[in-house]
């Protein structure tokens, strides 16, 4: 038999957050998000700090304006490689060469 732990209602909450966490960030959780893990850190765009950000910002790549897309593409390849996520999209690749 497998022992259950038990946990108080926050820590519940704060455990499923970080094993089930879509792609939507409240404005909350995106003001305590280090300049890191942001694609754009300058202007904290694009935020990736976990795999579900990584793809949306692959999804949201063309609403990019077109002198941070190479910044971008990069970034979005740096935090991929950290979440074993495999970007195929030939436009990011392509610009992250330049």
């Amino acid at each position: 038999m497998q022992k259950r732990l038990k946990l108080t209602a926050p820590a519940c909450v704060r455990l499923r957050k970080r094993l089930i966490m879509n792609d939507r960030l409240s404005y909350k959780e995106k003001k305590q998000l280090p300049d890191e893990v942001f694609g754009l850190p300058g202007l904290r765009e694009y935020p990736m700090p976990d795999a579900a950000h990584v793809r949306a910002a692959e999804a949201y790549f063309r609403y990019c304006p077109e002198q941070f897309r190479p910044k971008l593409a990069r970034a979005i390849l740096e935090r991929a490689r950290m979440f074993g996520v495999d970007v195929e999209s030939p436009v990011i690749l392509s610009y992250a060469e330049k």
